[in-house]
């Protein structure tokens, strides 16, 4: 994980872990579950969204400039190579 990161936003400290650029892992925040940097967004909910069909661009009207296209594909991108990350090797039958 990367390095903790601290920022004065509205006259209160924000600390969070970058994941990316616009997802993070926020002291205090929903449990330490990833969100999108700036709100409590968790990534789940919007991945999910996104999984049932939903449109990109829906989900971000939706969400009133809080949350960009950009934000929402960075999300399904760590997501997808954290997955693959994580499969074990397959080792050919013999």
């Amino acid at each position: 994980m990367k390095e903790l990161v601290t920022e004065m936003i509205g006259g209160e400290t924000y600390q969070y872990h970058p994941l990316g650029e616009h997802v993070v892992r926020a002291i205090g925040v929903c449990g330490g579950r990833p969100t999108f940097k700036y709100t409590r967004i968790e990534i789940t909910g919007t991945l999910e969204r996104l999984a049932s069909g939903e449109s990109l661009e829906s989900i971000v009207q939706g969400y009133r400039g809080r949350v960009s296209c950009e934000a929402i594909l960075e999300a399904s991108r760590l997501v997808n190579e954290q997955f693959l990350d994580t499969l074990p090797t397959l080792e050919p039958v013999g």
